[in-house]
């Protein structure tokens, strides 16, 4: 990247993946290679850093060769405890969060979210599909980590009520109306292998 601000990529795969039987999301093989690693290659060309929250199997997410890290407060709250987790301890100018079962991650991702923020002056940039938020895909200034904190002990864990409160940017990425499907169910990856196999 030749941009003069530093990004760090962090991977989200600290949750229990209630819908899919409790395996790890992350590691699911799609197409012949784990979900993470796609996002991992996705996002390898675009920021200076990545590091991978994950609160389960971090032996296993070390292999990819990037640091794992658990979150710093208990009680699997969801993906905003990962996010408190990454932004405290970063040393980047912004840090973009994505989940772990993105496998179609944009590849200017980075540096559309950044020029967005840059240019409306906001504090958190968040990826629309051109009809809705995607709620953990987030451009974010580390400032922001006390905020979130606070927020979770209050009890609520939704992630576009926290950042309802500050200045937000909305990306939109409707020319690339895949980028964001995810990974929920056993037949979501069914589809998602299609998808991948024909691209």
């Amino acid at each position: 990247m030749s941009q003069q601000v530093e990004i760090e990529a962090v991977v989200l795969a600290g949750g229990l993946s209630r819908r899919m039987d409790r395996n790890d999301k992350g590691l699911i093989t799609l197409a012949d290679k784990p979900m993470v690693s796609y996002v991992l290659e996705r996002l390898q060309p675009q920021v200076q850093h990545i590091r991978i929250n994950a609160n389960q199997n971090q032996q296993q997410y070390a292999q990819f060769g990037y640091a794992v890290f658990a979150d710093k407060l208990p009680g699997f709250m969801g993906p905003l405890t990962g996010m408190y987790s990454a932004l405290v301890d970063t040393k980047a100018d912004y840090v973009l969060v994505v989940p772990c079962d993105c496998p179609l991650l944009p590849k200017d991702l980075a540096a559309r979210m950044l020029t967005q923020l840059l240019a409306d002056n906001a504090d958190v940039a968040v990826a629309t599909d051109g009809e809705r938020d995607h709620s953990v895909v987030l451009l974010i200034k580390p400032k922001l980590a006390e905020s979130i904190r606070i927020f979770l002990e209050t009890g609520r864990r939704r992630v576009d009520m926290w950042y309802g409160d500050f200045r937000v940017t909305r990306v939109s990425f409707a020319d690339q109306p895949e980028a964001f499907v995810n990974v929920n169910t056993p037949e979501d990856k069914q589809q998602l292998a299609e998808v991948i196999a024909q691209s």
